[in-house]
């Protein structure tokens, strides 16, 4: 992405706005975390589909999806072999990490029986290890981070080189992440409406 020509819907207010509510560096306080407040709690947690989000709802789940984590981490002291500091740049973890936390919604829901936290933890153990062994092969890791290595199936157009990046602050490399996704995706919409007949409703 390229800082110096925003579209009309990103700006450094954008970015800022993301900056401001993305500080994973600190236990976020309970009515910060996405499930705490049962006001901003839906009745039925929904499932996230991350490559269907509308440009708004990417931002509200991934700093909803951060905060938990965040939370998470601290709670269970988990280490970076389970959950590492660049887990956002990794969909495998992405998803996984989403589906866990809609289940401890789900789990903690205070319509949901007594005995539903006991089963969150029990997925929560099978979860760990699935998360353990995707960072075992993703090459991600404390200090340096890398794309997942992907295997190139036979007609396919050779890998790119896949080069150690060095991890200096994980909250700004957040926020910047995420505001070059919010972007791409607003492009994708503006690029669809665009082609869009409103008279017709079909694509020119």
């Amino acid at each position: 992405m390229n800082d110096d020509t925003p579209n009309e819907h990103t700006s450094d207010e954008d970015f800022n706005d993301i900056e401001n509510r993305a500080d994973a560096d600190e236990t976020p306080e309970t009515d910060d975390v996405d499930g705490f407040d049962d006001a901003d709690t839906p009745t039925v947690p929904h499932p996230v589909n991350w490559n269907l989000l509308s440009a708004d709802d990417l931002e509200a789940e991934w700093l909803a999806l951060n905060d938990w984590v965040a939370w998470l981490r601290r709670t269970y002291g988990l280490p970076v072999s389970v959950l590492p500091p660049f887990w956002h740049r990794h969909p495998e973890l992405v998803w996984e990490l989403s589906a866990l936390h809609l289940h401890w919604l789900g789990a903690y829901d205070p319509e949901q029986n007594a005995s539903a936290a006991i089963g969150w933890h029990r997925d929560f153990a099978d979860a760990r290890a699935r998360l353990r062994d995707w960072v075992a092969a993703s090459g991600t890791r404390l200090d340096h981070d890398r794309p997942t290595r992907q295997a190139v199936w036979p007609g396919e157009e050779p890998a790119p080189a896949i080069e150690d990046a060095t991890i200096t602050d994980r909250g700004e490399d957040f926020v910047q992440y995420v505001f070059e996704q919010v972007q791409a995706r607003r492009e994708a919409e503006d690029a669809f409406f665009a082609g869009l007949d409103l008279d017709t409703g079909e694509l020119s």
